[in-house]
Formats: structure tokens, sequence, C-alpha cells
């Protein structure tokens, strides 16, 4: 009786964590490339990590190819919209700056935003992600947060 209950015990812990996974909200930001950058395309997503930080993996197809490899990509979560931002960044992401490249793949980062998922997805924030000063420190692409989100 004993190794039954325990058993189910096993099975129904089992059950929560998927569940609690499961449960875990995933949301797509799209990027969209700037003049500096154009037709290249990217995308961000946006996990829960904790209470007051949520992580951001980046992928973009490409940099301009007067930039630098391996290229250092600036991020930067302003307040307001793509096309109405504020002057100064909300959130400077740019603890590491260089990204990994694979020419099939892209470029993938992934940075840790000091500040709670649900709080990004329900303010308006626009993302940036900028070139190095030493290369024209130009913005490469842009993607609003909140309100235009797309559950995975």
């Amino acid at each position: 009786m004993k190794i039954v209950s325990s058993l189910a015990l096993v099975v129904a812990v089992g059950w929560g964590s998927v569940s609690a996974v499961a449960s875990q909200q995933v949301d797509t930001v799209p990027l969209h490339s700037t003049l500096y950058n154009a037709g290249q395309v990217g995308q961000a997503t946006l996990t829960p990590l904790s209470s007051h930080e949520t992580i951001l993996s980046l992928f973009v197809s490409g940099v301009p190819n007067s930039t630098a490899i391996p290229a250092h990509l600036y991020t930067y979560v302003y307040s307001g919209t793509c096309a109405s931002h504020g002057a100064k960044p909300a959130y400077e992401l740019n603890r590491v700056v260089s990204s990994e490249f694979n020419d099939e793949a892209g470029i993938q980062l992934s940075k840790r935003v000091p500040v709670a998922y649900d709080t990004l997805r329900s303010s308006g924030y626009a993302l940036v992600v900028r070139s190095a000063p030493e290369d024209g420190n130009h913005d490469l692409f842009c993607g609003n947060i909140g309100g235009s989100l797309s559950a995975l």
C-alpha cells in the first residue's frame, strides 16, 4: 500500500511540475529593421524568470556589412513605442554586448531584463537593438512590447 501511495504522490508531483511549466507564458515580439539595416528580420522572445526578472532572447538575421565581427549589439528597453519612445532608455541591457554569430542561423543574444514579465507586457515599451558606437551607433531593429505580443 505504501508503494502505491508513494507512486501516486510521485505522479501527482510530476503532473504539477509539468502543468507549472506548461502554464508559463512565453511571448514573441517581432523586430522590424530600420533603414540602416533594411532587409533584415528579427524576433525577441520574452520568458518570465522570477517575480522581478524576465529573460529576453533575441534573434536577428544579420547586421550591416560594415559591422565588425563579432557584432556588438546594444539592447535597450524604452518607455513608449518604436514610433515615439523616450529620450533615455528605461532599461539598458548591455552588461554583455557580444553576440553569437552563425552564417546560417544569424545572430543570437540572451539578456535579462530587471523587471517582471507582466510589467513588460502590460506597459508600453519599445525594444531597440543598436549597433556599437564604432559601427555608427545606429538603431538596427525595433519592436513594440505590450499590446502587440503574440503568444507562442
